[in-house]
């Protein structure tokens, strides 16, 4: 159950964005497809597909809440975090802030530091993040 290397795929047919070691957005990210973090984000984390994939290095960082359908998770996220289908967390993982989710994987080693809270269903997607991004809504990120 644990032995078995991570499904760490891009959904199929689309793009995988990375935010490379070093790199410090301020400000909301909304993605679509796959987003791959080393850097650090400063700001919410929203998908905006029902399939998109958030993938958190262990030298990734987030300060700020995290809504996605599907996430693996070995860095450091300080915020809460709502994930709609499938949730991994590596050896590495630490969560400080409220975590609700609908399948968990945890290894040995990952901390949630907060209320966990299982949803028998998949949680609604109003509940996980905008039906679309509105590029208006959305404020300019400054990368530092």
């Amino acid at each position: 159950m644990f032995h078995r290397k991570p499904d760490t795929r891009a959904p199929s047919g689309s793009d995988t964005s990375l935010i490379a070691r070093g790199t410090v957005i301020r400000g909301d990210v909304y993605f679509t497809g796959a987003l791959h973090l080393d850097g650090r984000i400063d700001g919410s984390v929203v998908a905006t597909s029902d399939e998109a994939l958030l993938t958190l290095s262990e030298q990734g960082q987030v300060d700020g809440e995290i809504r996605v359908p599907q996430a693996v998770i070995n860095g450091h996220v300080t915020g809460n975090v709502a994930i709609s289908g499938r949730l991994q967390l590596a050896a590495l993982a630490r969560i400080d802030g409220d975590l609700c989710y609908h399948t968990l994987e945890m290894a040995a080693g990952a901390q949630v530091n907060g209320h966990i809270t299982s949803q028998a269903e998949p949680v609604p997607r109003e509940l996980v993040g905008p039906r679309a991004a509105d590029p208006a809504d959305i404020e300019d990120a400054v990368v530092a």
